[in-house]
Order: structure tokens, then C-alpha cells, then sequence
């Protein structure tokens, strides 16, 4: 089994048991990939709830710059709402599923079909 797989099944365990939430395999996969050696930095691979910056961070990276979305209040709130369904006492909120679950918020499953 390779890291990334290594990756994806922690995650798709992450969603069966805590989120308990249907994944799309696939698409979870390209998101990680997408993320590149991000997933495998003990510091990088989890989203911090409480950090603004951090924050500020998955809304203009990720979903401004990647998924091409336009600035607006809608955005924080999508991220509050990822964060909540998440758990605040869940202290692994991996970056991948954070994006997994904003990339289905907002139907941009479109950007990972390559």
C-alpha cells in the first residue's frame, strides 16, 4: 500500500466512524493528491478550527485560487459549517477531508475531473 493510500483509508476511516458520512472514494483521492506532500506534514495535514489565519488560509488558497469560487461572505460561512459538521472537540480535522467536504458544499467536483 502506498502513503497515499495509507492517507485515504485514515480519511475514508475518519469519515465511516466519526463524520459518518458517504465519501466518493475517488474524488477523496484526488483531493489528497491534490494537496500533494501537504498530507504527509504532521502540522500541515490538519486544519486548524480556531485559527483565523489558518482559516483565512483554506478560504483564499484553496477555495478562491483552486475551486475559482468569488470572494464573499458565503465562503466563511461554508468553512464554519464544514468545521461544526466536523466536531470542535475533533482534533483531527484533516486538510483533505476539509476540502473533500468544501469541494462537495459547493459541486465543484468538476475541478478534480482530469
Amino acid at each position: 500500500m502506498s502513503k497515499l493510500e495509507e492517507k485515504v483509508s485514515l480519511y475514508l476511516g475518519e469519515f465511516k466512524n466519526t463524520l459518518k458520512i458517504k465519501v466518493d472514494e475517488s474524488l477523496l483521492t484526488k483531493v489528497a493528491k491534490g494537496l500533494g506532500p501537504a498530507i504527509y506534514n504532521a502540522d500541515a495535514c490538519k486544519v486548524s478550527g480556531s485559527d483565523k489565519k489558518e482559516l483565512e488560509t483554506v478560504k483564499n488558497n484553496f477555495l478562491i485560487k483552486k475551486l475559482g469560487l468569488p470572494d464573499s461572505p458565503k465562503l466563511d460561512q461554508a468553512i464554519d459549517e464544514v468545521m461544526e459538521q466536523m466536531g470542535s472537540s475533533n482534533r483531527n480535522k484533516y486538510r483533505a477531508i476539509v476540502y473533500y467536504l468544501l469541494v462537495v458544499k459547493f459541486k465543484k467536483q468538476s475541478v478534480y475531473n482530469s
